[in-house]
């Protein structure tokens, strides 16, 4: 007896014609079941969603939350940058953040940060993922596993302008769970165009009549092929990326935002200088606004780099400049649109930075691993409230230490998630945001 033919995944999508399936969903879900469907959180919940500030290269903590006055001419004595008391808290504020320091009250700073190793590839996917050596989901992908999508026309995990894959993959999970990147590491974001995710070769209607009749030979071939988890997979990513291009690209089409609007989130302009790079940061806020209120669980916004080894001073402004006006903006309108009280909004890099030298000619710094500094506002976090602190010089952590599975273990917590028991088993080990070790909740930042 002849065997039915078999399609490969580039055939189907092709087949298709349905350009944002296969461009923004490059994964294809491949485990029966695997759903996007909201669902209840098992825990009580704070925050519905999460928007994560990826602060790429590792912010100098002492020039922007974590306050060092000068102390004589020790290495790494002090901030290089001036602070103020701000807010009805006090809290501590770098110069560089005038508009982030207006939020002061809503900032719960983490002074106490801790990661496993100052190498960059390997932090930044512990950040996402839990793990430096392995490929592991990242917490989007973890948080759209746990509670699906609020708008069926939409992914449950978007990341904007994001390096590399390892850091929105699905990996273990059913790669439906994983994240839409749109745009390209150091790369204008108006280059995202809507054209590129529609398509403009054929009507909607067409392509709704071609997908159709493709889903017809799908399920057929379905029930010859038996229980095929991948094939099953295929289906589901191609019905979502069809439903895509009709929600899409309103969402990214941002002339509708008034002139105000785009000013005070500084859409098309950049403030680059050394090797602070354009990436039209502040068109990733707008977009993240917009995500959000469209019902995305966890959208991701990244700006670097912030790897300051020379000129530390000029490039560290420059980063500022370039995304302190935008952040602020992004949290004004959650908070006036009544969105923060249930978003958890986290901002952070891969390591920190202890700094220059004072009276150093060459303006250098560092990496810092072992102490840095993250915050969060909305979703159930306290507000004016820092949690951990460092030595004189910033290189350890002397009390309030949290490690990023700390950090994983409440953001999933917040979100009414159990750390211990929202778990894959994949190849006999046992696979978790939070790893083997395990993280615990940072009970004293929440509200």
């Amino acid at each position: 007896m002849r065997s039915p033919p078999t399609f490969s995944r580039r055939q189907m999508l092709h087949a298709a014609s349905c350009g944002f399936g296969y461009v923004a969903m490059s994964g294809i879900a491949n485990a029966a079941g695997a759903s996007l469907d909201a669902r209840p959180p098992r825990l009580r919940a704070r925050a519905q969603r999460v928007i994560f500030l990826n602060m790429s290269g590792g912010p100098a903590q002492m020039d922007t939350f974590d306050y060092k006055p000068q102390v004589g001419k020790k290495p790494h004595a002090g901030s290089v940058a001036e602070f103020k008391r701000r807010g009805e808290s006090g809290l501590w504020v770098s110069e560089l953040l005038p508009n982030i320091a207006r939020h002061a009250d809503k900032l719960c700073v983490l002074n106490g940060m801790t990661a496993d190793t100052s190498i960059h590839a390997q932090s930044m996917l512990q950040l996402h993922t839990g793990d430096r050596l392995r490929p592991c989901p990242s917490m989007g992908s973890w948080v759209a596993y746990g509670l699906g999508t609020e708008n069926n026309n939409l992914p449950g995990f978007i990341s904007f302008n994001t390096a590399k894959p390892t850091e929105y993959a699905a990996a273990q999970l059913p790669s439906v769970f994983g994240g839409t990147p749109i745009g390209v590491n150091g790369e204008d974001m108006s280059k995202a165009t809507i054209s590129d995710i529609q398509g403009d070769h054929l009507p909607l209607n067409v392509k709704r009549r071609q997908l159709d009749l493709i889903q017809a030979m799908n399920r057929d071939h379905l029930g010859l092929r038996g229980d095929d988890a991948q094939l099953e997979g295929v289906i589901q990513t191609m019905e979502l990326g069809f439903r895509m291009q009709a929600a899409a690209p309103g969402l990214l089409d941002i002339s509708t935002e008034s002139k105000a609007t785009l000013e005070r989130y500084r859409v098309g302009k950049n403030f680059a200088a050394g090797t602070c790079k354009n990436s039209d940061f502040g068109r990733q806020c707008l977009l993240a606004r917009r995500f959000c209120e469209a019902g995305v669980r966890f959208i991701e916004i990244t700006h670097g780099s912030w790897d300051q080894h020379q000129d530390h001073r000029r490039d560290l402004t420059a980063n500022c400049a370039t995304t302190d006006a935008p952040i602020a903006a992004l949290l004004d309108d959650l908070d006036q649109r009544g969105l923060l009280e249930d978003t958890l909004v986290v901002w952070g890099g891969e390591f920190g930075r202890p700094g220059i030298t004072p009276g150093q000619d060459k303006d250098q710094s560092g990496h810092q691993h072992r102490a840095f500094t993250f915050w969060m506002a909305g979703g159930g976090v306290k507000g004016g409230h820092v949690h951990g602190a460092t030595n004189e010089n910033g290189s350890a952590v002397v009390e309030g230490a949290v490690h990023f599975r700390d950090l994983h273990a409440t953001i999933l917590h917040q979100l009414g998630l159990d750390h211990e028991n929202l778990a894959v088993v994949s190849g006999g080990r046992r696979i978790r945001l939070t790893g083997l070790q395990g993280g615990k909740v940072v009970k004293e930042i929440i509200a």
